[in-house]
């Protein structure tokens, strides 16, 4: 529930004034529920986090060709669809 007032028990939302006053509470609310937003003259401008969540964030990802490339085998067919198609880019074009 994001709230842009004083520190409150249902607050995820901290000015900056009550996130230095009450750190030791922002940090527990971040571990025990998550992100906990920080304004600086009302505006978003840092976000407290885990470690849990932050190593979440920064795994590395496969990319789309490891999915491809370890996925399932490509049947016969497709394969060869995909090497029989024509060299040719397509059509000319006039600028």
């Amino acid at each position: 529930m994001a709230n842009t007032g004083t520190a409150s028990e249902t607050l995820d939302v901290w000015p900056l004034q009550d996130a230095k006053a009450r750190f030791s509470e922002v940090v527990k609310r971040a571990i025990e529920r998550g992100p906990q937003h920080v304004t600086v003259r009302g505006e978003p401008r840092v976000v407290v986090l885990s470690e849990e969540l932050f190593a979440a964030l920064n795994a590395s990802r496969p990319s789309i060709v490891d999915h491809i490339l370890n996925g399932p085998e490509w049947p016969d067919d497709v394969v060869d669809a995909i090497n029989d198609r024509p060299a040719d880019p397509g059509r000319d074009i006039d600028f």
